[in-house]
């Protein structure tokens, strides 16, 4: 672990020298994840990218990616594009990135299950906005909107999620 890392606690994120409140899956932290289990996985797992929607914020790292009117996360397990952004029209099972409320107008991207995905091992683990205090994800990392921000301003390419098991 370094201090660039994001270590979840059971008190919140660890980083920066700081701790920051979040919420993970409904299905609490898991060794075996699986699709719609709903579960926060174990492990230390890479930030691979940084999308952000334009008309609403600004970029918060010069590599940081727009999220464009038609992205989408497929998470089809049947198809080979499963686990990876794609664009619509797309007719198989996937989230919509450019959505209409403001979960996703900040997305941590992590490197879980990606890039040579295994079906049914789950698809993206994202860091994002959180619906409210307490509320949990579909096994994401759910931050307050502003500590976010805050966060995706302080990482680097080196920074990891570590998502020890309790």
């Amino acid at each position: 672990m370094t201090p660039r890392d994001l270590v979840l606690t059971g008190r919140g994120i660890r980083f920066a020298g700081r701790l920051w409140p979040c919420t993970i899956g409904r299905g609490g932290i898991r060794t075996d994840k699986r699709e719609g289990d709903g579960a926060t996985p174990v492990g230390t797992h890479r930030i691979t990218g940084l999308l952000y929607r334009p008309d609403r914020i600004a970029a918060p790292q010069p590599w940081a990616q727009p999220i464009r009117p038609g992205d989408l996360w497929s998470d089809d397990p049947d198809r080979p594009d499963y686990n990876t952004l794609v664009r619509a029209p797309y007719p198989f099972s996937h989230e919509t990135l450019r959505r209409a409320d403001p979960l996703y107008d900040l997305i941590l991207l992590t490197d879980w299950n990606w890039p040579d995905a295994t079906p049914g091992a789950g698809s993206a683990i994202f860091l994002h906005r959180w619906r409210r205090a307490g509320y949990p994800t579909e096994g994401c990392v759910a931050f307050r909107p502003d500590h976010l921000w805050q966060i995706a301003c302080q990482i680097t390419p080196e920074t990891r999620l570590i998502v020890p098991p309790r």
